[in-house]
């Protein structure tokens, strides 16, 4: 976008004490005669560039205009940067690195490119959760209808949505819109939302009630696990739940917490195998109950059948 551009020209200039036409081709991907315009709006806009030619020329702005550098601090500055860095592992990177490029320079101290903190919000399937995200995004901004099948406890339906926002909550990314289906704000998982199509239609943006704008609501807890793990799988509970999350009894580790979402508890518990006894909710442990039934039954039957081959 040519708004883009300007701004991104601008910091450059800030930055440097001169510049060529041709850097500044290069670095935005245009040609001499879009850098030749842009110059000529900017100059229209009241800021005071000047152009030298010949062997050592280029173009730099009138001395004394500088921009405040000490707008954010050296600490909030690190921060933006971290969190910039965790969003281009789930964006298209060439803006996040343009933006990350013009805060690098903006700290007398120097800010480091190289901070501390990773963070990656990127799945195992990161290529089509980019995707996802990027299309949804476009759709949010112009205010476009999106369709995809869902796939859910329940089965699987075809959704139309109103898009309003992506979420990352929970270690999983959602986008909140109306469905057209169910006539309800709703939160749908990027994972289990596939071929994600941009319809034609666009929606006049509703207002959202604010009960609906907390989407801790959709995480509420209602029931409560209780449960004795083994010792040996210590280290788990504390990497899921936290150090606190346990006392430790003759019996083995007593765990309690509170959940909302049965089945992913029931995979959660089902992935301890044996190292693990349900003692509430009774619901929970007859569902590993039958689970573990049918694991060995379908052993059984693979035997068996092996046995009758050879």
């Amino acid at each position: 976008m040519k708004l883009d551009r300007l701004i991104g020209i601008l910091t450059v200039l800030l930055q440097n004490d001169r510049v060529t036409a041709i850097y500044l081709a290069e670095k935005f991907e245009v040609n001499r005669r879009t850098i030749g315009r842009d110059i000529d709006a900017l100059c229209q806009a009241g800021i005071p560039i000047v152009t030298y030619q010949g062997t050592g020329g280029g173009i730099s702005i009138a001395e004394g205009f500088k921009l405040d550098k000490h707008v954010l601090t050296t600490s909030e500055l690190s921060g933006i940067i971290a969190a910039l860095k965790g969003l281009g592992s789930v964006s298209e990177k060439t803006r996040i690195e343009q933006t990350l490029d013009k805060l690098g320079a903006y700290s007398e101290a120097v800010v480091s490119m190289s901070e501390p903190i990773i963070i990656d919000l990127a799945s195992h399937y990161r290529g089509q959760l980019t995707e996802k995200i990027e299309l949804i995004k476009r759709s949010v901004l112009n205010a476009q209808i999106i369709e995809f099948d869902y796939f859910y406890d329940k089965g699987e339906s075809h959704r139309r949505i109103e898009p309003y926002f992506v979420i990352f909550q929970w270690t999983s990314w959602y986008v909140f819109g109306f469905c057209l289906e169910r006539s309800d704000f709703r939160l749908f998982k990027l994972q289990r939302l596939w071929n994600l199509r941009l319809c034609d239609e666009r929606f006049v943006l509703r207002k959202v009630p604010q009960e609906k704008r907390d989407f801790n609501r959709h995480f509420n807890e209602t029931l409560k696990l209780v449960a004795l793990f083994d010792p040996s799988v210590k280290y788990q509970l504390i990497e899921t739940y936290g150090f606190d999350c346990f006392e430790e009894t003759a019996g083995g580790l007593r765990f309690e917490i509170s959940f909302s979402n049965s089945d992913y508890m029931t995979s959660w518990l089902l992935g301890f195998g044996s190292k693990v006894k349900v003692l509430e909710p009774r619901a929970i442990a007859d569902d590993i109950q039958r689970a573990a039934k049918n694991i060995l039954s379908r052993y059984l039957q693979h035997d068996t059948l092996l046995s009758c081959w050879l």
